[in-house]
């Protein structure tokens, strides 16, 4: 496939591997459509909740820096710094240059925003706890799939 580097399986995939990635794929879409649903009648997008949930739940401290959550987002630094723009006009972030490094911009959440995010977080806790024992996850046993029971 183009743009997708070959990799060599010591095995080939079988039904069942593809049975299981596929189940994998659609729980994890169901949850993911969840995710939309319940952001958006709180009042935010989802990427607006991913952004909140990862300063929120930065190892170590209470704020990340534009790079970091641009790795924890998967995304483009201008396209993080945008979304953090569109959150701070909202009142659920707010960014202060670090006292260590004046270089560095601190991504902190307002109260606000942590009350968003702390609502949004306890729904999907509950969301993710009714998948128990649905979720088929990748890994290295039976055959590279484990399945959860």
């Amino acid at each position: 496939m183009r743009g997708i580097p070959a990799k060599d399986s010591a095995r080939a995939m079988t039904k069942a591997d593809y049975e299981a990635l596929a189940q994998f794929r659609y729980q994890l879409r169901r949850f993911l459509r969840f995710s939309e649903e319940v952001s958006q009648a709180h009042g935010v997008t989802p990427l607006q909740y991913q952004l909140l949930l990862q300063i929120k739940g930065f190892p170590g401290r209470d704020w990340a820096s534009v790079t970091e959550l641009a790795e924890r987002l998967q995304s483009k630094h201008h396209g993080v710094v945008a979304l953090i723009s569109r959150c701070e006009s909202q009142g659920l972030v707010q960014r202060r240059a670090s006292a260590s490094d004046l270089r560095q911009v601190e991504v902190r959440l307002t109260p606000s925003g942590a009350r968003c995010v702390g609502a949004l977080a306890s729904v999907h806790r509950d969301e993710l706890e009714s998948f128990q024992g649905l979720l088929a996850m990748p890994g290295p046993a039976l055959g590279g799939l484990v399945r959860k029971a």
